[in-house]
């Protein structure tokens, strides 16, 4: 019985434990004071640790800033949305990267897949 108890408890630590680990962490925590993010640096971890919505917007914004990159002005939003999730599974793997490199392998699978050539 006595190993049981101490079983249970110790059970119960850690899954108290991974609750909190499991916290998501709004985007507002990687503002500087004048509630700016450097969205170049953001790092993977820190995509996959903010909440669902969060990552949404967040990669909504970086979608704009491609396609303004790229001079587009369209948007496939079914293609778009695939990307995003694409992204988010990536970074939840590889949670040492930069988003910005993330979404640089995923872009490129994409224009390998879809035979893009950049020039």
């Amino acid at each position: 019985m006595r190993q049981f108890v101490i079983a249970a408890a110790l059970f119960g630590a850690l899954g108290s434990a991974s609750a909190v680990a499991q916290q998501p962490v709004p985007l507002t925590a990687y503002a500087d004071k004048n509630g700016f993010i450097k969205v170049q640096e953001l790092t993977c971890a820190q995509l996959a640790d903010t909440y669902q919505e969060d990552a949404d917007n967040l990669m909504s914004w970086y979608a704009g800033w491609y396609a303004g990159l790229a001079k587009k002005s369209e948007m496939h939003y079914v293609r778009a949305k695939v990307l995003e999730h694409q992204v988010i599974t990536y970074c939840k793997a590889n949670r040492g990267k930069k988003i910005i490199e993330a979404m640089a392998v995923i872009f490129k699978d994409e224009r390998i897949k879809n035979g893009i050539r950049l020039k």
